[in-house]
């Protein structure tokens, strides 16, 4: 049988060849949190590796994603559908173990991580979905939800700001199911850290709520163990085991350096570490005995096996609620969610209200939130401004379940642990801030594109419409930038009726995240036909056309904007010149349509003006370049200024005067 010391040292020799056949990689973590591993995943991860989806399976989050191979190495010997193959194609085009983990590509990994601290956040919403969840189905007698989510994180986790902002709030909402590991190896990438990092990060996790295990020998397994079982025992906070662990431990002469972080060790100290640590076995060679010490498929059967004997006791007793947790976490929405949408469209189409965009947001999620009992809200503290709330919703707090969650002045974290609910499953979350601030979350709102989430983010004062508050509040370049992350996408409804399809169409997309850019600002209903409420779903629809013939121009509006456009139609059609005005609430939907359709809405050869108070930049793909002219584009490329929101909408040219002077000047 393999000792603890061999099957450790497995770990260390997967990593450290795969890198060096990569010549790429970092095997310095591996190498030191190996003890840590060993203990985690052999005796106390529930997981199943035949079936990584295990609705009721612990989580485990790699935050430091770095040392990848960690991970790697343990899905492989634990016995997860990742060969000895894919472990030598470490970093290789298309390959099973890419640089960093993500989702979806190697079996058993929970998040994408790599970008520090959102790993750690991630594991916050995930732990936070696991309370409420069992909050919400759990009875006196049958428990279907009881999991843990473990962290493995490093110095630079702890360096980011999003640390500080997603570990203070977990200890707020006292979420005892979170367990981290840190290691504190005392190296980064430039060094030892002394010179810039000399946080007391057991006071400060202390000062967070939470329950603290420091000064952890991270290479002794007795001491680890006495350390996680302390912390289970540990129910209303969250945990930091601060382990002390040597970086590249068992390299003769990298260990404890930064050579050992980032960059292959090299043949001969690879020949030398195992001489060192006694592993005699060639490259990617694990000894019969050492996969049988690890695998771990026998036990995650039975417990699987367990688990579902449990759900079926508890079918049994409660058939209603067993059949919504499964609907829940299969991420389907309700059999009557169509005729919920359909409803909520009629609705705003009957009222025809004259609102601001975030309010007719609210609107249609005061109609299909208390139907959706999957929904869960939040704001960074702007609960009152952005409307991402319902009546008869409930905040979440440390004793109490709800579908709100205040976050706090903490955007970044926000978004990243949105994420982590996502990520976790039986939740769709939507939560809100001002669009300018869409900037302090924008990493963890790429993770989200890249790692197809189902996650609606919300974001109001979306223009100089904001006023008052002036360029440090008013969103000139964000909606375009958010436009540019693929698989974002990017909602600027008009009017009610166009924010309830918004709605629809989020709710209802499951490969990637959307977000919704709103108006502080009433902004004018718009009547339309049946045809073209249906048409709204395609991102883009003539909403009113020239009265026959070929027109003169295509006016391309969304948001606040689109009474402009439909002015200027009006004026135009007093003069005798005949336009069309296209809707645009949805680029990447409108995109994304075949090209007959797209070519129905802007035809060829007609002179196009997009009309949008933000950058123009965007736009130049539907109007032409900036010399052109054929095409232009009504936008602001500079930052705003402070006044209301009439005069700077006149200072800037948002007029329909000027609307119509652009179209009358294209060729």
């Amino acid at each position: 049988m393999g000792s603890r010391l061999e099957l450790t040292n497995a770990i260390r020799a997967l990593a450290m060849d795969a890198v060096q056949q990569a010549n790429s990689g970092h095997p310095g973590m591996p190498m030191g949190m190996a003890e840590i591993a060993e203990v985690l995943w052999r005796h106390h991860l529930k997981h199943n590796p035949a079936d990584p989806h295990w609705a009721d399976r612990d989580r485990f989050v790699l935050s430091n994603g770095h040392g990848s191979m960690l991970l790697y190495a343990v899905l492989h010997l634990t016995g997860y559908a990742l060969s000895i193959d894919d472990i030598k194609h470490f970093r290789q085009l298309h390959s099973k173990t890419p640089g960093h983990p993500e989702l979806g590509i190697t079996p058993g990994v929970e998040t994408t991580t790599g970008p520090l601290g959102q790993g750690i956040s991630n594991a916050v919403g995930m732990a936070l979905a696991e309370k409420l969840l069992a909050a919400e189905f759990n009875r006196a007698t049958h428990t279907i939800v009881d999991h843990y989510t473990y962290v493995f994180l490093g110095d630079g986790c702890l360096m980011e700001g999003i640390s500080h902002e997603a570990c203070s709030l977990a200890g707020t909402l006292g979420l005892g199911k979170l367990i981290a590991f840190y290691d504190d190896n005392g190296i980064s990438i430039d060094g030892p850290v002394q010179g810039w990092f000399t946080d007391n990060t057991p006071k400060r996790f202390e000062a967070y709520g939470w329950h603290v295990v420091p000064d952890v020998d991270g290479h002794n397994a007795a001491a680890i163990e006495a350390a996680l079982k302390a912390a289970q025992d540990v129910g209303d906070r969250p945990t930091l085991i601060c382990c002390k662990t040597q970086i590249g431990k068992g390299a003769p002469t990298r260990a404890g350096t930064a050579k050992a972080h980032g960059e292959a060790l090299g043949a001969d100290e690879i020949a030398a570490t195992r001489k060192n640590i006694g592993w005699e076995p060639a490259a990617f060679v694990i000894p019969q005995d050492v996969y049988q010490e690890w695998d771990r498929r026998t036990a995650g059967a039975a417990a699987q096996k367990d688990w579902e004997a449990r759900l079926t006791a508890y079918a049994a007793v409660h058939p209603d609620l067993a059949s919504e947790f499964k609907r829940r976490m299969a991420g389907e929405l309700p059999a009557k969610f169509a005729t919920m949408l359909a409803a909520a469209i009629e609705t705003a189409n009957t009222k025809g209200e004259t609102v601001a965009t975030r309010k007719a947001s609210q609107l249609a999620l005061t109609q299909l939130a208390p139907q959706l009992p999957e929904l869960i809200g939040g704001s960074a503290d702007l609960m009152g401004s952005v409307f991402t709330n319902w009546p008869g919703s409930k905040v979440v707090t440390h004793g109490a379940a709800g579908n709100i969650v205040n976050f706090g002045v903490r955007e970044f974290a926000m978004a990243a642990i949105t994420n982590g609910l996502a990520l976790h499953g039986g939740f769709i979350p939507e939560t809100g801030t001002f669009l300018t601030f869409s900037d302090y979350s924008r990493n963890a709102l790429r993770m989200a594109a890249l790692m197809k989430l189902r996650n609606i983010f919300v974001f109001t004062h979306d223009s100089i419409g904001l006023g008052e508050d002036g360029p440090t509040h008013q969103a000139v370049e964000q909606t375009a930038s958010l436009r540019l992350i693929p698989n974002m996408a990017v909602w600027r409804p008009c009017d009610t009726v166009e924010s309830a399809v918004a709605w629809g169409a989020a709710l209802q997309r499951r490969d990637g995240p959307t977000t919704f850019i709103l108006s502080r600002q009433n902004v004018a209903f718009q009547k339309r036909n049946p045809a073209q409420i249906a048409a709204i779903a395609r991102g883009g629809y003539v909403l009113a056309d020239a009265d026959g013939g070929k027109p003169r121009a295509v006016i391309i509006a969304t948001g606040s904007e689109m009474p402009l456009a439909m002015g200027a139609y009006e004026q135009l059609k007093k003069e005798g010149i005949n336009v069309r005005v296209v809707s645009m609430p949805c680029t990447l939907v409108f995109d994304a349509q075949d090209a007959a359709y797209r070519a129905s809405v802007l035809p060829a050869g007609v002179p196009r003006v997009a009309v949008e108070a933000g950058v123009t930049d965007g736009w130049r793909k539907y109007v032409g370049a900036v010399d052109s002219k054929a095409g232009a584009v009504v936008g602001i490329d500079r930052f705003g200024e402070s006044a209301p929101a009439g005069e700077l909408f006149k200072y800037f040219g948002f007029t329909v005067e000027n609307v119509v002077s652009v179209v009358k000047n294209l060729q």
